[in-house]
């Protein structure tokens, strides 16, 4: 409960009344549109997710950058391409996830774009695989002004953890995070707050017990336990849990799987944020990995031109109309 109140406290107060006004415009447009079954577009976005990388130490079975089978190029976040983006939309921004595909500790200048962030009012976060959390890199993070710092991780033993963190090293992870924990502890800092999640698969499902326990004796802020987006999940997997609480997919009777929750004609995302690629071209949101739905790019145009472009509106008028048909849709709970 200590770590919600505190996150929500350093976000509640990064708030202004230009961007209160503009999270009330998109609630509202939204909520016409779904009405409409017609895309209304008031405000500018709110959160975004800015991909500082690509690249990854890591190979995850169900993740592109694991599997190192992007389709798009591969590439490092450059400044000059991050500060103009954060210019653009420093006055409406609530909310900066700098994390979408990668390691994002790989991009040598990624506390550097933390701490810019940080100085133009926004709240940021990240999501690593805690494989960087060295003495150097720690005194870095905790100077830059992250508020949120998720550190997924999936098994409590060498053995578990690197059936899906495949090359990963669990040790590794807990000495990072302890040093963290440790520096930020002796510095009085609250910040970053630190969440650990864990994506519950078949494979590990059974440490959750001891994984709670893990958890307390680390003294992480949070713990989460999120469920696993897989790829042909119609066929199953190893992956899906037992525990049917934990998975997106359950039996459709007939010796197959589907999503648990139905697929409706709406999502809030379209119209709340976007997804920037390392190399400027906003997508609708994290799901299309490959960046097959590209609605402009900053390399030749405003984020105005793009947020509002006829690309993004038809976008928005399939999903309102029959969401079902979006390849990126189908495998999605929102």
């Amino acid at each position: 409960m200590k770590n919600q109140i505190l996150t929500a406290a350093a976000f509640f107060r990064l708030l202004t009344w230009a961007k209160l006004w503009n999270i009330f415009l998109l609630a509202s447009s939204f909520q016409l549109s779904r009405i409409l079954k017609k895309p209304i577009m008031w405000g500018k976005p709110t959160t975004l997710s800015i991909e500082p990388t690509t690249s990854c130490n890591l190979r995850c079975p169900e993740c592109p950058s694991g599997l190192r089978s992007f389709t798009r190029p591969i590439g490092m976040l450059q400044p000059e391409l991050f500060q103009s983006v954060i210019h653009q939309v420093k006055d409406r921004l609530t909310w900066l996830h700098l994390y979408f595909q990668g390691e994002p500790f790989l991009n040598p200048q990624f506390l550097e774009l933390v701490s810019f962030a940080n100085s133009q009012g926004i709240f940021t976060s990240t999501s690593t695989n805690a494989h960087y959390l060295d003495e150097k890199r720690v005194a870095s993070l905790l100077k830059s002004g992250l508020r949120q710092l998720i550190v997924s991780m999936d098994g409590i033993t060498q053995e578990v953890y690197e059936q899906y963190r495949v090359g990963g090293k669990l040790s590794k992870v807990e000495e990072g995070l302890k040093l963290l924990l440790k520096r930020r502890r002796e510095s009085g800092q609250n910040f970053p707050r630190v969440v650990l999640q864990f994506l519950v698969t078949g494979q590990n499902e059974h440490q959750i017990p001891a994984l709670k326990d893990w958890a307390k004796k680390m003294c992480v802020d949070e713990l989460q336990l999120k469920t696993t987006q897989i790829y042909d999940f119609e066929n199953g997997s190893e992956l899906i849990p037992s525990d049917l609480g934990y998975s997106r997919y359950v039996p459709d009777g007939n010796g197959k799987w589907k999503l648990k929750k139905k697929i409706e004609n709406k999502c809030w995302r379209m119209w709340q944020g976007a997804v920037v690629t390392w190399d400027g071209k906003v997508v609708p949101c994290c799901f299309d990995k490959d960046a097959r739905h590209v609605m402009g790019t900053f390399a030749s145009e405003s984020l105005e031109q793009i947020w509002k472009s006829d690309s993004y509106q038809v976008f928005r008028s399939q999903l309102l109309l029959d969401r079902s048909q979006i390849e990126i849709c189908k495998n999605c709970t929102e």
